[in-house]
């Protein structure tokens, strides 16, 4: 299969790496530094040049920022048949955009970020398949994330929009409130310490992803729980209420389960 990947970042040279060897790859980024280290693969720096290269399957890896300007520059330079894919961990826009298109299309989300996950051992990491799209361009990355040992759900686009309300704008927001009010330690403890890394990954990722996972219009509900549940925990601290501490910790500790 001829394979177009849009995007040299992080992703984009993961999914180079992952499919090079098996099939012939060719990778697009406006940036020709960015496409210095990109092994065993056709470079582009032009996005002219992908019009020789008749894929069979677009990988669009760009930023989240440029997911549907990437798609609409290289489309006048692809065979109807050309099956466009995506990697976004953001979904908006993309259901309009395919539903448009005139190509098959699949939409898929590897939820393991670089930046947290160990990309040589996948195996405690999930993927999420979305279920309108080509049957064939499924059955790809389905067989690809089993390659990886992923664990896989496939959803809706808006079924896939409230589950990363819940997994990732959660964690996000309370990560954000625990380090704008974050102050040295000279003695951090552990808990602190694991907190502190945490917040410093999620910092290095792109504010416009940040922006976009918490601006998910399911993203306000989750926050309100938040809101509700410091509340709830500010009472019991303030009136020293041992009952309602341990209904609340026991409460917890049932979410875990």
């Amino acid at each position: 299969m001829k394979i177009l990947i849009l995007g040299a970042g992080k992703m984009g040279s993961f999914f180079c790496d992952l499919l090079s060897f098996d099939h012939e790859v060719a990778v697009y980024d406006p940036d020709i530094k960015r496409l210095r280290f990109m092994f065993n693969c056709r470079r582009f720096s032009s996005i002219e040049e992908t019009e020789s290269f008749l894929p069979d399957l677009v990988i669009n890896a760009a930023t989240v920022k440029f997911t549907l300007e990437a798609f609409n520059k290289v489309m006048p330079y692809l065979p109807e048949k050309t099956i466009l894919s995506d990697i976004a961990s953001v979904k908006t826009g993309l259901k309009e955009f395919y539903e448009k298109c005139g190509h098959p299309y699949v939409s898929t989300h590897p939820m393991f970020g670089p930046t947290f996950a160990s990309l040589s051992n996948l195996s405690h990491e999930n993927a999420i398949i979305i279920s309108e799209g080509d049957h064939l361009g499924k059955v790809f990355f389905r067989d690809l994330y089993n390659r990886l040992h992923l664990h896989i759900e496939e959803y809706t686009f808006d079924q896939h929009d409230l589950t990363i309300a819940y997994s990732l704008s959660i964690p996000f927001a309370s990560t954000l409130v625990f380090a704008s009010n974050m102050k040295h330690q000279d003695a951090p403890g552990t808990t602190f310490k694991r907190h502190l890394a945490i917040a410093n990954g999620l910092m290095s990722e792109d504010d416009y992803l940040l922006s976009e996972i918490l601006f998910n219009p399911h993203t306000p509900h989750q926050l309100q729980r938040i809101s509700d549940k410091l509340t709830e925990l500010k009472e019991i601290v303030e009136t020293h209420d041992n009952e309602r501490m341990k209904k609340f910790l026991d409460n917890v500790r049932s979410n875990l389960k």
